[in-house]
């Protein structure tokens, strides 16, 4: 859909979440034409992702379904660093996939480019999540322009930044 619904708030930032309002809201979205539903795994500590998960049990094949990784949040919530490395984009992905109890992510990108990961690095792990058929495409939030570029000449980028 042209529109998307992103679902932090549901968990995070903006007082209390109620869980089957929560449900309610991205069911009637979806009645009203929206598709496309916008997660992360550091939204609520992975909460989110199982709320998401919950609600469109039954309706997965109505969904594009978005999530992030790459930021690491401590115990107590806040963001404690970033983390776009190999091993951590495929632990995240597959954690992911865990707490939205779905086969595959439709677009999975980094929430944050790393400075200390080469973007090479990083997007190679997502293009091998690509092809063992977790993920079906890949962006990159918050990125420049040449940035972008580094990332495409490894695997094609969906979504650019935001």
């Amino acid at each position: 859909s042209a529109m998307g619904l992103g679902c932090m708030g549901m968990s995070q930032s903006y007082g209390p979440g109620d869980e089957e309002e929560s449900i309610r809201t991205i069911h009637r979205a979806l009645d009203l034409g929206v598709t496309f539903l916008d997660t992360a795994a550091t939204y609520g500590l992975g909460e989110n992702e199982r709320l998401v998960g919950r609600a469109i049990r039954s309706r997965r094949h109505e969904v594009v379904l978005a999530t992030k990784c790459g930021i690491v949040r401590g115990p107590d919530g806040r963001q404690s660093s970033l983390d776009d490395s190999p091993q951590h984009i495929k632990e995240s992905c597959h954690a992911s996939l865990q707490r939205l109890n779905v086969d595959v992510i439709d677009l999975f990108y980094l929430h944050r480019v790393d400075p200390r990961t080469p973007i090479e690095d990083s997007v190679g792990a997502m293009r091998d999540l690509v092809q063992e058929g977790a993920v079906r495409h890949i962006g990159l939030s918050e990125a420049g322009t040449a940035t972008l570029r580094r990332a495409q000449a490894v695997h094609p980028i969906t979504a650019p930044p935001e």
